[in-house]
């Protein structure tokens, strides 16, 4: 059934809005007017309507709704009563979907079926565990573990991004500083060397010269910045192995603790959860976000089809994590192991943002000291020899 958006006038005259469920235009009216509104507008709620930005801050709400659904269910509320009070609990984005899901179950459909028709929102491995929980009758322990599985993972989201907001507040307010000082500051300071007929230091003809890029040419700074950016998703688009490889190859090994974490983690999971290896491995290869350990990921799913073990498909991985693996294989303790493995990558990754973070704001005051250091020195020198030649 459509859902409609309303917006209308009560009998005192003060403004309501809201969605509602009905067979159509005239329908949704009719009810509107059923619960004592005078309608203004009537329209279908389209989901697809949204902005970017809203849709990626609706979509992280799913770890909160799926432990709702998984509280609703193991406690005995049927699946419909669920979703229904799901719904009422929820607004706009979400209450859209999940009249749309109930609609979808109400009609005879499973509920993996239903929200495999929005799988902009729910995950293929969401779906695929879903699925094997309503076949083994146990829907809301899975969803419970899916919960978990997701809080996880967006508690690392969070951190990469608490990682990456200081640097990139720090280069931004650099930027400004700089931009203030070469376009508005430094061109008024060197304007009185410029009627002197003797030769400048060198150190000041280069600060009037980037004075000068700043003030006249700030519009192609601009543009190269921009074209950079859009450049380099062009490049990753056409060559991602090949870009996803260099980042790998990033000094301190960050970025790839937090895809092995990735990795191990979303493997123990699905795994844990009843999948095969092969549908676990090629459901995992697509959730990293590195295009070159999928790759390894895959080749390592032919090899363990040809009947090799994992430990001795992932070519490229460290030898302590292979060896891990190895070990759980031989004690029949995989999930286990890998379990501990993603807890060890992911403190390891906590702990190294901690020290690249300590060491980044020194490096950056220190080079904005530099620059700073650089401009006045620029001034300066030819203050003094200027002062030598009136002497």
């Amino acid at each position: 059934m459509p859902i409609f958006r309303y917006k209308g006038y009560k009998a005192d005259g003060t403004e309501a809005a809201g969605t509602i469920e009905a067979d159509g235009l005239r329908d949704a009216v009719s009810k509107v007017k059923d619960s004592g509104l005078f309608p203004q507008e009537v329209s279908e709620y389209i989901h697809g309507g949204k902005s970017f930005f809203s849709r990626k801050h609706d979509i992280a709400l799913l770890p909160a709704v799926t432990r709702q659904l998984s509280i609703l269910l193991s406690s005995g509320v049927p699946l419909i009563e669920a979703l229904k009070s799901l719904t009422e609990e929820n607004k706009g984005f979400w209450k859209g979907i999940l009249m749309g899901i109930r609609e979808r179950i109400s009609g005879g459909s499973s509920l993996s079926k239903a929200m495999a028709e929005h799988e902009r929102i729910f995950p293929e491995f969401y779906i695929n565990m879903i699925a094997a929980g309503e076949a083994s009758g146990n829907l809301g322990n899975v969803l419970s573990r899916l919960a978990d599985f997701l809080e996880k993972q967006d508690a690392i989201k969070h951190r990469v991004r608490a990682a990456m907001i200081y640097p990139a507040f720090m280069v931004c307010i650099g930027f400004v500083v700089l931009t203030f000082l070469f376009t508005l500051v430094v061109p008024k300071i060197v304007r009185i060397f410029e009627d002197t007929r003797s030769a400048l230091p060198f150190i000041t003809v280069i600060l009037i010269n980037v004075s000068n890029l700043f003030k006249n040419y700030w519009w192609i700074i601009a543009a190269a910045i921009v074209g950079g950016v859009i450049g380099f998703k062009r490049l990753k688009e056409k060559n991602a192995v090949l870009i996803d490889r260099i980042i790998m190859k990033a000094p301190g090994g960050i970025i790839q603790n937090l895809y092995f974490a990735r990795f191990t983690r979303t493997l123990g999971f699905l795994l844990d959860s009843g999948l095969p290896m092969l549908r676990a491995l090629e459901l995992s290869s697509r959730s990293i976000g590195n295009e070159a350990i999928a790759v390894k990921i895959t080749e390592a799913g032919k090899k363990v089809t040809e009947g090799a073990r994992l430990s001795a498909s992932l070519e490229g991985f460290p030898p302590v994590l292979l060896q891990l693996i190895s070990t759980g294989e031989k004690g029949g303790r995989l999930v286990e192991v890998l379990n501990k493995a993603a807890d060890s990558y992911e403190e390891e990754f906590s702990r190294r943002v901690q020290k690249a973070l300590s060491l980044l704001e020194p490096t950056m005051i220190l080079l904005m000291g530099l620059i700073v250091g650089f401009i006045v020195f620029a001034v300066l020198l030819p203050m003094f020899q200027l002062n030598q030649l009136v002497r």
